[in-house]
């Protein structure tokens, strides 16, 4: 098992992401309340992911000057900070749209650096060969925090008191207390959480070493590739999905309640894969097992356009294969990541997946505008199976690099770089 430095890590991680969760559920309740505007109200899901463009390289690059941990306890109390002002101003009946967005894009800034750091630092708190396991407990926090607490902690805040006021700043302060509570569990954790010879030369020059390197790294550079395309698929394809199974025009005809359990049998899958991540690498191996999640993973998405086909069966195929995504979604994102922290250098941790989550962050909207496109013009089927198509190809052509062979040479090759690597005679 992880020891105490992990476990307090991943007390913090809980705790904010169930902050995340009530978040990204109450944040757009708000809003509703001050314009109806649909334009004004998608700037407020933009300002959550904008920073991430932003922010992520030079993110990275202070990741690996900086302590890890300091940086994430400042990250958690900023955002402390930033909320607590805008329950104030929402107590106060203060609050508009542009505190909102500003408040929105604060806290946008806090997770890049919070979340770069974090990564960075989960291979300075547990051993090489526990990263898999103490990961996936991660994922599973993150999953139950978001999706199980954060959302339904969200609807029943927006409600209370009665007036909008006070709802909205039960809704903002909550997460303020959380994220406070985070910040101090960070303090239990113990340890060296600093590269052993932080650059001091200029920032712009540590954000292209971390560039060259993953470029100049086949293994990397494949895996980043995949995490674009494939979340570039995955968004363009649930950005429509929606259309396809709720209401009564729809092909499905699920109601909305029927459509929020589908979430949660997607969220309930991703607990388990995120769990079951590590027994499933060590059996079959860890590019086989990424490789075997992907493919099924990207077949899976063809479920719901042939399943209303065979209407006695159609909605449980749909809810069985909305469990099944969630749990090879969560496999191949632990493994993803677990695998990279073993690859990555510890003086360029930060900085290289900081410029991994560029990629794959980035492709997001992208896909998302791309699935609203190509509905509009071929239908929605036509998005469906593109989406299917493209995850099915791409992880092909990334298994002609990485294979169990090339990584075992790439995580031979880190090890020894890391045994070379002069440490500290006390942590």
């Amino acid at each position: 098992m992880p020891g105490r430095p992990f476990r307090w890590l991943w007390t913090s991680a809980g705790l904010s992401n169930t902050a995340d969760g009530i978040v990204l559920t109450g944040v757009p309740l708000i809003a509703v309340t001050l314009t109806r505007s649909p334009l004004l109200v998608s700037l407020v899901a933009m300002a959550t992911t904008l920073p991430w463009l932003l922010f992520s390289l030079h993110a990275g690059a202070l990741t690996d000057r900086r302590d890890r941990r300091r940086m994430m306890v400042a990250a958690a109390w900023a955002r402390t900070g930033a909320l607590a002002v805008l329950a104030l101003a929402a107590w106060q009946g203060m609050l508009n749209l542009p505190v909102l967005l500003a408040g929105v894009l604060l806290l946008g800034a806090g997770e890049v650096f919070a979340d770069s750091a974090a990564q960075a630092a989960v291979p300075m708190a547990v051993p090489r060969d526990r990263l898999t396991d103490a990961n996936g407990k991660l994922v599973a926090a993150q999953t139950v925090g978001n999706n199980f607490l954060g959302g339904p902690l969200a609807g029943v805040l927006i409600g209370l008191g009665g007036t909008a006021a006070f709802g909205a700043a039960a809704t903002l302060g909550a997460p303020a207390l959380l994220y406070a509570a985070a910040g101090l569990a960070l303090l239990g954790m113990r340890g060296r959480f600093r590269v052993q010879t932080p650059s001091t030369g200029p920032l712009r020059a540590d954000i292209a070493e971390g560039l060259r390197y993953l470029w100049n790294h086949r293994v990397l550079r494949s895996l980043a590739g995949f995490s674009g395309v494939f979340n570039f698929a995955n968004d363009a394809y649930f950005a429509v999905f929606v259309l396809w199974v709720v209401g009564a025009e729809s092909r499905v005809g699920l109601t909305p309640a029927g459509y929020g359990l589908l979430s949660a049998a997607l969220a309930l899958g991703a607990i388990a894969g995120s769990l079951a991540a590590e027994r499933l690498a060590r059996r079959a191996g860890q590019a086989r097992t990424m490789i075997a999640v992907n493919v099924v993973n990207g077949l899976l998405l063809l479920v719901p356009v042939l399943a209303p086909t065979v209407p006695a069966i159609g909605v449980t195929a749909i809810g069985v294969t909305a469990v099944l995504l969630g749990v090879t979604n969560a496999v191949s994102n632990v493994l993803l990541v677990s695998l990279r922290q073993r690859l990555i250098p510890e003086q360029l941790m930060g900085r290289v997946h900081a410029t991994v989550r560029l990629i794959g962050m980035g492709a997001r909207p992208l896909g998302a505008a791309a699935g609203g496109i190509l509905a509009t013009a071929a239908g929605l089927p036509a998005v469906f199976c593109a989406a299917a198509a493209l995850c099915v190809l791409t992880i092909l052509l990334v298994s002609r690099t990485v294979t169990t062979r090339s990584v075992a040479a790439a995580e031979a090759e880190a090890e020894t770089a890391a045994a070379a690597e002069p440490r500290p005679a006390t942590a």
